[in-house]
C-alpha cells in the first residue's frame, strides 16, 4: 500500500496523538508497556535472518532488536509520519541506517514487496500496537501472511489485567483511552483461532497478573 492510499482518518489521529508525544514517549512508556524487551529476546532470529516490526513507532523496540540480532536485517512499518521521522533519527543516532530500512504503511494491509523489496520475514513481531488499530484482526493476518517458511509472529500487548484489582484496571483504562488506545479482550481467541488456520504452532503467556499478554506464533509452512 503506498503512502497515497493510507487510511487518512487514522493517519492522520496518530499523527495528531504523537506530535508532540513522540518527544517524550520512550522515557514514559517504560513504566507500563511491560514485556517488550522480553519479546525481543524471544525472538531468536536465525543467522542472517529478517526481521518485520509492525507499528515501529519511536523505533525503539527495532534499534534494541537490531542491536540484540547484529546479523540480522531489519524493516519497520507505521502509519504515522510524525512517528517515523522520529524513529528514523533514532536509527541514524544509533548509527543503524545500513541494517534498519522503514517505511510509512498500514499494518493491516501493506505490500511488503513495494515497501521493502521482500514479501517473507523469518520473523515478525507486534508489541502494544494491536490495541491501537482499527481492524487489528486484519493486522494478524497480514503478519502471518509475512512470514516465510519456519517464520514466527511474535506479540506483546494489553491483557485484560485479570489477576488486579478492578480499581486499578478502571483506572489504566481511563489513562489508555486518552491515547485511543483499547486493550483487545479477544485477542487471545484471536491469536489461536489464526494459528489453528495456518496450522502454526500456538504458545501464550500472561505477565504480570495479566497486565500483559505474550504470544508466539510458529508458522509451518
Amino acid at each position: 500500500m503506498s503512502t497515497t492510499e493510507l487510511p487518512a482518518s487514522h493517519a492522520e489521529l496518530m499523527d495528531g496523538v504523537y506530535r508532540w508525544q513522540r518527544h517524550i514517549y520512550d522515557l514514559t512508556r517504560k513504566y507500563y508497556l511491560l514485556g517488550r524487551d522480553r519479546l525481543i529476546d524471544g525472538l531468536d532470529v536465525p543467522q542472517g535472518g529478517t526481521v518485520l516490526e509492525l507499528g515501529c513507532g519511536t523505533g525503539r523496540n527495532i534499534a534494541l532488536a537490531a542491536c540484540r540480532y547484529p546479523e540480522a536485517r531489519f524493516f519497520g512499518l507505521d502509519i504515522s509520519a510524525e512517528m517515523l521521522e522520529t524513529a528514523n533519527a533514532a536509527i541514524a543516532r544509533e548509527g543503524l541506517s545500513g541494517k534498519v530500512s522503514l517505511a510509512r504503511g498500514d499494518a493491516t494491509n501493506f505490500d511488503a514487496k513495494a515497501l521493502f523489496g521482500l514479501e517473507r520475514f523469518d520473523r515478525v513481531f507486534i508489541s502494544y500496537s494491536l490495541s491501537m488499530i482499527p481492524g487489528w484482526e486484519k493486522t494478524v493476518s497480514a503478519a502471518l501472511a509475512a512470514l516465510a517458511s519456519g517464520g514466527s509472529l511474535h506479540v506483546v500487548d494489553f491483557g485484560q489485567q485479570e489477576g488486579l484489582p478492578p480499581w486499578f484496571r478502571a483506572l489504566l483504562r481511563g489513562w489508555l483511552r486518552k491515547f485511543h488506545v483499547a486493550p483487545r479482550a479477544s485477542l487471545r481467541d484471536v491469536l489461536e483461532s489464526e494459528s489453528q488456520r495456518t496450522g502454526a504452532t500456538f504458545r501464550f503467556r500472561t505477565l504480570y497478573r495479566g497486565y500483559a499478554w505474550l504470544a508466539v506464533i510458529g508458522s509451518c509452512k
